[in-house]
């Protein structure tokens, strides 16, 4: 195995944070040079300085995008916190419903990792909707920084425990039998999802349109708290007045320092 120096780590988690916002603390070392260790093999480096020269002097624009899909851990399941899909689906739709005058609904995941998410709020509008969703533009925007991730939600082949946890006639309407073990999304379905690599770091989010709910659960845990201020800042911006947020429960918005209007746990709104 490589070893890593205290300098190569620093210089490696300070890369890291500027580009991707992930806050690695000193006791992630092993955890970075585990993760890493094939890649450094795979291209022929003895040390990590090595590798992060080769970073750094990128031409390709595959050195970053290998080291993220290699960082990052893209858990996630469907019907995760659940609460929060049942108050889309009872307040937030119905209010969306009668104020949404255009039939233009936006929705952002904007950390969407293998689609567990998208697909969850896909399949509550299309129930919500029934035979009226043919009169909305209901099509969800679902982004994550990891491609790796994203060609995986694309495909939507899904294990029988995974799909376990949702409803019977979600699973006979909304998925087909792909092996004698697995699922997929059906193709109806797949077309209301917009899958797109974004870097919450961005300075500028380029979207035409405001949204009207951005699901970002589960990702700002990684940042360091400018960081953290700086995304919700930019959530905030690309909200329509009165538009949702939801975040994850182990994450929380500063109520002194942001002008979210908090609603109930991990669920905010845009005044």
């Amino acid at each position: 195995m490589t070893n890593i120096t205290q300098q190569e780590f620093h210089q490696l988690a300070s890369y890291i944070e500027i580009h991707f916002g992930i806050h690695l603390k000193d006791e992630k070392q092993s955890l970075l040079v585990g993760r890493l260790q094939h890649v450094l093999t795979d291209l022929g480096f003895q040390t990590f300085t090595q590798y992060y020269e080769y970073l750094v002097k990128d031409k390709t624009g595959q050195a970053g995008p290998t080291l993220v899909d290699k960082i990052t851990t893209n858990h996630t399941y469907f019907m995760r916190e659940t609460g929060h899909f049942y108050y889309f689906r009872d307040v937030v739709l119905p209010y969306l419903k009668s104020t949404v005058h255009d039939k233009d609904l936006r929705v952002w995941c904007a950390a969407s990792s293998s689609g567990e998410e998208a697909y969850t709020i896909a399949m509550l509008i299309d129930e919500f909707f029934s035979k009226e969703k043919m009169f909305w533009d209901t099509k969800i925007l679902a982004t994550d920084i990891s491609g790796n991730v994203l060609e995986k939600a694309k495909k939507g082949v899904y294990s029988k425990e995974q799909i376990a946890p949702l409803p019977a006639i979600w699973k006979s309407q909304y998925f087909k039998q792909y092996t004698d073990n697995s699922y997929v999304v059906t193709e109806r379905m797949k077309h209301e999802v917009l899958y797109r690599k974004f870097n919450l770091m961005e300075e500028i989010y380029p979207f035409k349109k405001k949204f009207h709910v951005i699901f970002c659960r589960n990702v700002m845990i990684y940042f360091d708290l400018p960081t953290k201020d700086a995304v919700i800042q930019k959530l905030y911006d690309s909200l329509q007045p009165g538009g949702y947020l939801f975040i994850g429960h182990s994450e929380s918005i500063n109520r002194e320092t942001s002008a979210f209007k908090y609603i109930s746990p991990a669920i905010y709104r845009k005044a």
